[in-house]
């Protein structure tokens, strides 16, 4: 409400509400912690900037005109209205209610998230996050400009506009089909899968630059001819005898359950893996509550899944 260029100030509004309620001028200057003459003063502005009058006056006592009656549920719904705003304005200064927007990959998004994201809501209730899935250099641009509040990404950085936390490193395993003459070795070498003909993903993805490096490095022959849409379909063309293939630890965790027609080992003297951090930018104003989520990430992951990565100090 504005009148004649004029509007009740919040405390005004109080005021009312608090003689409303006692009908006594000096009991809701005690309630209030204010002066007699102060709320009266306040009173008599308020009635004059609404051109109304709140309360009958006499020496028997206060009561509220019809006036004030009209407004007095509207005024209460001021105040309460603002407790509402200004209790979830402290929540979300704690990062306590809130839903950030986390950017992730689809290597990794489906086979991380379902074991961590419960135990996180466990000890942050009030926090959500709104998933998309990108290729990390999508994301990485996606957090740049907005688009995101947060990544997890294996891509390390140093662009000055971002803060990053690693996380976790995860391995990527050697994969025959059963009946491939690898198969059954816990490990296998290098020089042992030189010249195999090496399944991937689609080149849109960053896992396969992942894997076309370690073909390069021991000699094996990446296949462009025969490109998995997903780690699913990759891994389906593995058991079908097309080719060998390296998949992400945290996918062989979640996903390979049951006896499948294929054999999955490591390569001996050569850890492969990547590492995955958390990514923010440094002008965000929820950039201390990225810190307290990514040591509460760190801690549960290990607590999860210490049998699928390993932590970064």
């Amino acid at each position: 409400m504005q009148l004649g260029g004029k509007a009740p100030s919040f405390n005004q509004i109080r005021y009312f509400v608090a003689v409303a309620k006692y009908l006594n001028f000096r009991q809701a200057a005690g309630a209030l912690g204010i002066s007699q003459p102060t709320l009266t003063s306040q009173i008599n502005a308020l009635e004059d900037t609404l051109n109304l009058t709140l309360f009958e006056r006499s020496r028997t006592g206060t009561l509220l005109s019809p006036q004030g009656k009209a407004l007095l549920a509207s005024a209460e719904e001021v105040l309460q209205s603002t407790q509402r705003f200004t209790e979830m304005a402290r929540d979300l200064s704690k990062g306590e209610i809130i839903t950030y927007r986390l950017g992730i990959p689809p290597t990794l998004g489906p086979y991380l998230l379902p074991f961590v994201l419960p135990d996180l809501h466990k000890l942050k209730p009030g926090l959500r996050f709104y998933v998309r899935e990108a290729s990390p250099d999508d994301l990485q641009h996606g957090l740049l400009r907005g688009e995101y509040d947060l990544i997890l990404s294996p891509l390390s950085t140093e662009n000055s506009q971002l803060i990053t936390y690693p996380l976790f490193k995860e391995p990527l395993k050697f994969v025959t089909p059963s009946d491939h003459f690898l198969s059954g070795k816990a490990f296998v070498h290098p020089q042992d899968i030189s010249g195999e003909k090496v399944l991937t993903l689609e080149d849109r993805h960053h896992f396969h630059h992942q894997v076309q490096r370690i073909c390069e490095d021991i000699g094996a022959d990446l296949q462009r001819d025969y490109e998995g849409t997903s780690l699913d379909t990759l891994r389906q063309m593995v058991v079908m005898g097309m080719g060998v293939a390296f998949l992400p630890g945290l996918y062989i965790h979640s996903e390979l359950h049951k006896p499948e027609a294929l054999h999955v080992c490591e390569i001996a003297d050569m850890p492969i893996e990547r590492q995955h951090s958390l990514a923010w930018r440094n002008t965000s104003p929820s950039r201390q509550t990225f810190r307290e989520i990514s040591i509460i990430l760190k801690r549960i992951i290990e607590a999860r899944l210490a049998d699928a990565v390993s932590m970064c100090d």
